[in-house]
């Protein structure tokens, strides 16, 4: 069970990361594009997923993850923060999830949290919330990648080299995969 926080710990690192890269390839004003009114901008995907992760991961086995404190609807409202905030809030959140990750002991895995009054064990928890942020990381990066149009710079295996690619790794040694190493 060891091997499952330091797996989740890097699949979480992995989308954090994912995340950070298509951020970084768009200008400010694009944080703040909307489809249409009833569509997220990627600042308020990252508004809610940092408040998801603070509410979630805030005194994690001992108290709800929805806290009382939380301003859910908040977090998808137009916001017009800037990069630097922006990030600041990511980071916070990001920051919350990883230390409690990092103050998991294996004991701990079977323990029962709640999120609005339902238990999960902890392990189902962090699988919920990998998932929950996967979902909302893809979102972003299809957002930016909409926006950059023939400028985007590949965040995985460039269109038309899924052979070159795939030679390349069976021409190696085989190996332990790392957080990195996803296409």
């Amino acid at each position: 069970m060891e091997s499952y926080l330091e797996s989740v710990e890097k699949q979480f690192i992995y989308y954090k990361t994912l995340g950070e890269r298509a951020v970084s390839q768009l200008d400010d004003a694009s944080l703040h594009w909307q489809y249409n009114e009833e569509s997220n901008s990627i600042a308020m995907i990252i508004q809610h997923l940092a408040g998801n992760m603070l509410s979630r991961f805030t005194d994690f086995l001992t108290t709800d993850g929805e806290k009382n404190w939380r301003e859910r609807d908040k977090e998808f409202e137009i916001a017009l923060i800037d990069r630097k905030k922006l990030m600041t809030i990511w980071d916070k959140g990001w920051a919350c999830l990883l230390e409690t990750i990092k103050g998991l002991q294996i004991r701990d895995l079977e323990a029962i949290v709640y999120i609005r009054n339902e238990g999960h064990t902890v392990v189902e928890a962090l699988n919920r919330q990998l998932a929950h942020y996967a979902y909302h990381i893809g979102q972003i990066v299809y957002l930016a990648k909409m926006m950059k149009n023939d400028t985007w710079e590949t965040l995985s295996i460039p269109r038309n080299e899924s052979m070159q690619y795939n030679q390349e790794k069976f021409r190696r040694a085989k190996i332990k995969r790392h957080f990195t190493d996803h296409p």
